[in-house]
């Protein structure tokens, strides 16, 4: 079993409207190996100046931690069947909507994975297989119930 960390750190500083809901969700996020990721509420759910666009937000880091983990696996599954993938570019996109029970939640993600290969590429079944055993042992797609799709 293994556990993982992660530091996340917010201060008011002055804002004089908290109790009017009207500060800033800026923060900084930060990991064990020394990565500072600033963050921050999205925009869509949080309207400026109290959200800061430049940040990620808990729902893009959701979509980026389903794509990486799918693409991690991938690339393992890929080197194991003798493939050699030179570049793996994905342009996930998450839908936050309404569960049957009316709360929000990310209902959807896809994966748009393009992945450019140094020799001879899997035929379509390969690739499906690929996709379908990286799905499977992805940890975080393990963990939760949004429909993850791979559109590859």
């Amino acid at each position: 079993m293994s556990t993982y960390t992660a530091t996340i750190r917010w201060s008011r500083n002055g804002a004089e409207g908290f109790a009017k809901g009207q500060y800033s969700r800026a923060h900084e996020w930060a990991f064990d190996g020394g990565a500072l990721v600033p963050a921050s509420a999205s925009p869509h759910v949080v309207p400026k100046p109290w959200s800061n666009e430049r940040g990620v937000d808990p729902e893009e880091a959701f979509v980026a931690s389903l794509s990486s983990c799918h693409m991690l696996f991938f690339l393992d599954f890929a080197r194991r069947a003798g493939f050699v993938v030179d570049a793996y570019v994905d342009e996930a996109e998450g839908v936050l909507g309404k569960r049957p029970d009316g709360r929000m939640a990310m209902t959807e993600v896809t994966l748009r994975p393009r992945i450019t290969w140094a020799a001879d590429p899997p035929d379509e079944a390969q690739l499906a297989d690929l996709h379908h055993r990286a799905h499977d042992a992805c940890f975080i797609a393990n963990s939760v119930t949004t429909e993850v799709r791979v559109d590859a």
